[in-house]
């Protein structure tokens, strides 16, 4: 029981000590409250001090820079002021001119105003005295005013219509002068300025051998060696007497150079048997074919030629194997498409469409199938097939006068095309056959009665009849040059076409004595 006393005592008295120990610890902390209180105040009052301070130097700044540009905006506004002034001034002084000239202004209307008074009174004078004058001719001469108009209107016209036929008459005349003098230079020019080759090679046609005995190895046991080339080459080929020759015998050019290539890889190789020449001939044909498309598209590149058909680009490098009169087909096609260019530059055309017309314009000689047309038809309708312009396709048909010319090309095309088939070496004839073809055509003219001379030019091409005035009359005419092309034609050999020109002159002369 006594503990318990004395431990309840230990605890009160512990109690009192701790309450009196935290009684001392609010003391302080309330007196250390105050100390912190009155350091803060003591701080706050010097930042306010400072504060204040910096507000009335930010006050003093504010101030200074508002009377700064308060002082800027007063000058500005004294210039501008002045510069109103000065402006007030000077509209002041413009508005005094503008008065001035206002009246003087005023002043030369009243003075026009009573100009046009006379004006319109001495106008009124004046038609009166023109009525009167006009009143006394028409009584002089009898005409109304405009029966006189009708009359002097026609006799100017009359002047007119005969001074304009007199100047259209020089005119015509000087222009046929020049023309002719003109065209010559241009034909001289063209041809000058196209080079060409006098003699042209013409497809092989005979396959040479290095000894006989390889003839007997293309013909085979019982012949089935050349027979199987025939077949598959569709060429006929002539083996006989001739040393170290074989024949190559057919209407088409391709498959003749194709029979010669093939041939000419199977003797290289020396095995020739039925089956190696149809994979020969098959191969040799797929390259001829190849060399005929890239044979056409170099010649349209070198020419400049762009956008063909392929069909046209192949047909183009089949006339490689294609000779007339032996000019090579190509070759005459390449120079035509230059004299063209050069010809149409010459007269302000279209170069390239004249050359384009004139590689184009034998492509009815190399068609894959043979129909019953003229080339030149055949040419045309090919062309219009293949999506050619209408002036390209009329040049084409027309240059041997199937078609009635539209475009100034067509007449290009065709002299281009006679240049190069008529000029010295273009084809292999040989000189007397020549000369004896031009005289058996003027022998067949003069034959007929009334022919007085005979004239053959354009190598052939041509024929000039003279016939005389006082024994052959108009209609004559025409009969003779339709008999003499239709004899020419059964009884001669030529190239391309001959055209007959019958002139009849009538000449009437008298003397004054």
């Amino acid at each position: 029981m006594d503990i318990i006393i004395y431990l309840v005592v230990a605890i009160v008295a512990l109690a009192i000590g701790i309450a009196g120990t935290l009684i001392i610890q609010k003391n302080m902390a309330q007196s250390r409250a105050k100390i912190i209180i009155e350091e803060a105040n003591n701080e706050a009052d010097v930042i306010k001090k400072n504060k204040l301070l910096e507000a009335r130097e930010e006050e003093l700044r504010i101030v200074a820079e508002a009377e700064k540009q308060a002082q800027q905006r007063m000058s500005k506004a004294q210039s501008i002021e002045g510069k109103l002034k000065q402006r007030e001034l000077q509209l002041n002084q413009q508005q005094s001119e503008n008065q001035r000239n206002r009246n003087e202004i005023e002043q030369t209307r009243s003075k026009l105003e009573e100009q046009l008074a006379a004006t319109e009174v001495k106008q009124t004078e004046l038609d009166a005295m023109r009525r009167k004058a006009q009143e006394e001719l028409e009584r002089v001469s009898g005409l109304s005013s405009e029966e006189a108009r009708e009359k002097l209107v026609e006799s100017l016209k009359d002047e007119a219509k005969t001074a304009a036929q007199s100047y259209i008459n020089d005119i015509m005349d000087e222009a046929k002068l020049t023309a002719n003098k003109e065209a010559k230079r241009i034909v001289v020019q063209s041809i000058q300025r196209v080079a060409t080759e006098t003699a042209i090679e013409n497809s092989v046609t005979v396959f040479q051998i290095d000894s006989d005995e390889i003839k007997g190895r293309i013909i085979g046991r019982e012949g089935r060696n050349i027979r199987a080339l025939e077949a598959a080459t569709g060429i006929e080929i002539i083996v006989d007497d001739t040393p170290e020759a074989i024949v190559l015998s057919g209407f088409d050019p391709v498959r003749r150079e194709i029979a010669r290539l093939a041939l000419h890889q199977l003797v290289t190789d020396g095995r020739i048997h039925p089956a190696r020449i149809e994979e020969v001939v098959a191969k040799v044909r797929r390259q001829v074919e190849e060399e005929i498309i890239e044979t056409g598209k170099r010649t349209a590149i070198d020419l400049g030629i762009h956008g063909l058909h392929p069909e046209l680009v192949r047909m183009v490098g089949k006339m490689k194997y294609r000779s007339s009169y032996g000019q090579n087909l190509l070759q005459h096609s390449r120079e035509t498409a230059n004299l063209c260019a050069v010809m149409a530059s010459e007269l302000g055309l279209n170069p390239k469409k004249a050359r384009r017309a004139g590689l184009l314009h034998d492509i009815g000689k190399v068609p894959d199938e043979e129909p019953e047309l003229p080339h030149a038809l055949l040419g045309m309708k090919l062309a219009e097939k293949y999506k050619e312009k209408p002036e390209i396709c009329n040049a084409i048909g027309a240059h041997h006068d199937e078609v009635e010319m539209t475009s100034l090309l067509a007449p290009i095309v065709q002299v281009c095309d006679a240049i190069s088939g008529a000029r010295p070496g273009a084809r292999r004839e040989m000189v007397e056959a020549y000369i004896k073809r031009l005289n058996d055509l003027e022998q067949l003219a003069l034959s007929y009665p009334g022919v007085i001379k005979t004239y053959a030019i354009q190598a052939g091409r041509e024929l000039r009849v003279i016939v005389g005035a006082d024994k052959i009359d108009d209609a004559e005419t025409e009969k003779l040059s339709t008999e003499i092309a239709k004899r020419i034609q059964d009884e001669m050999t030529y190239p391309g076409q001959v055209k007959i020109t019958v002139i009849r002159e009538t000449r009437s002369v008298s003397f004054a004595k």
